[in-house]
């Protein structure tokens, strides 16, 4: 047996692995370790990684790397140097409520446009060659691509929200020098993970200015692709018909879910209804047990701000947005920093505990997910390993409702095997 054939099998057998205890997050991370394996959906709808018919070509050290980077395998907190820990957001140096001076890019974005407005700059000004990010496939806008984004025309065309599957790390230029990622927190994990082992399979000195620029945006989940080709036939619009045109949000804010058909025809619907009747009822798996929904092993990281109600849930009424913009290291404050000088954002400083107060979702995950990873577990099913992000302490200030989280994620897992086992 070859050296590289020894390398498939141990690739390939850690990715069955993952796929069959169902933690593959569709980072997409394992493409950039064999340019043989492809980002395709499955019969669930979501992005799964599979061996194409080109030959394989493996990293040197591949499975290994991969049982180290791998979301459905381990994730680890965020640790930079010079950021304060919060329980629920994770490491920060420096916070604000911000929003895209432009208001062009400000209206088109899913809350303020911060990260668009980022993207816009630092590619048209030359600081970062170019990014890697998400958008509506042209052809087909309800499905989601990886892109890459070299222009302010392009970081507009790829702004708002997607609520689909993608794995933006499986986009061509993902994580050259020089470059930028704009990507899901599980994907900047893994990115995070696959830059600091050494030697860097980019061939990016770690810490440098070539590192690649890792932004990320605080994440509920990925629905199933399935979900949204139901919202679209539930709002009038026949299974198959082509679209010109569909977004889940932004163009206002929080902006409405649209499609458009090549014939004119135009359905809505509001957010609050597309994310909390279809596309939230739909998440894989490995979302519902995500330590990490806050991006925090990105430099920068962004949030809806919202306007809360007396029980802290997010009132939707349409209006301008405004992102909450997390600099999680020294380089991601720099960044911002020259971006506020600049007059790219506008903004004001931001309590933590005042975000948290509107993210009830970001926190609840957290503060019960060892309830949840206990209670799958005592059921037979197997769960990442999750290092450094105080799940203990955090599940002890809320013991009781820990208890009740583990029960009920022991008897809904009792209940999937029981469905799916053969007979």
């Amino acid at each position: 047996m070859t050296a590289t054939a020894s390398e498939v099998r141990q690739l390939d057998a850690g990715v069955a692995a993952v796929i069959a205890a169902g933690t593959c997050s569709g980072c997409g991370a394992c493409t950039l370790l064999d340019p043989a394996l492809d980002m395709e959906l499955d019969p669930q709808g979501f992005a799964r990684p599979v061996r194409s018919e080109r030959p394989a070509a493996p990293r040197p050290g591949a499975g290994a790397t991969f049982d180290a980077i791998c979301p459905g395998r381990i994730v680890r907190a965020g640790t930079p140097a010079g950021a304060r820990r919060h329980p629920t957001l994770g490491p920060v140096v420096r916070a604000w409520e911000a929003w895209a001076a432009d208001p062009t890019i400000r209206h088109r974005g899913s809350s303020g446009g911060a990260l668009t407005a980022l993207v816009a700059w630092l590619t048209e000004s030359g600081q970062v060659s170019a990014f890697t990010g998400a958008r509506a496939e042209p052809s087909r806008p309800q499905r989601t691509v990886p892109v890459t984004i070299t222009s302010r025309a392009e970081a507009l065309a790829a702004a708002g929200s997607r609520y689909g599957p993608v794995a933006a790390l499986a986009g061509p230029d993902a994580l050259q020098p020089g470059t930028g990622l704009v990507g899901k927190p599980c994907e900047i994990t893994a990115a995070r993970a696959l830059l600091d082992r050494s030697p860097a399979p980019t061939g990016v000195e770690p810490g440098t200015t070539e590192e690649p620029l890792l932004l990320s945006f605080f994440c509920a989940g990925t629905p199933s692709q399935d979900a949204t080709y139901s919202l679209i036939t539930e709002l009038g619009v026949p299974a198959g018909t082509e679209l010109s045109d569909m977004w889940y949000r932004g163009r206002g804010w929080p902006g409405h879910f649209t499609a458009e058909t090549t014939t004119g025809q135009r359905v809505s619907t509001t957010y609050e209804k597309s994310w909390g009747q279809y596309l939230g009822a739909a998440l894989q798996w490995r979302c519902k047990i995500c330590p990490d929904g806050v991006g925090e092993s990105a430099d920068i990281s962004a949030a809806d701000f919202w306007t809360s109600d007396e029980n802290g849930y997010p009132v939707f009424a349409e209006g301008e947005g405004s992102s909450a913009v997390l600099a999680r290291t020294r380089r991601g404050e720099e960044v911002l920093n020259r971006a506020f000088d600049a007059g790219v954002l506008v903004g004001q400083p931001l309590v933590l505990d005042e975000l948290a107060a509107v993210q009830p979702l970001q926190v609840d995950r957290r503060t019960t997910l060892l309830g949840r990873l206990v209670g799958a577990r005592l059921a037979g099913r197997r769960t990442p390993r999750y290092v450094g992000f105080g799940l203990v302490r955090l599940a002890l200030s809320q013991w009781h409702r820990s208890i009740l989280v583990a029960r009920g994620s022991y008897q809904r897992v009792r209940r999937s095997r029981s469905v799916q086992a053969p007979g």
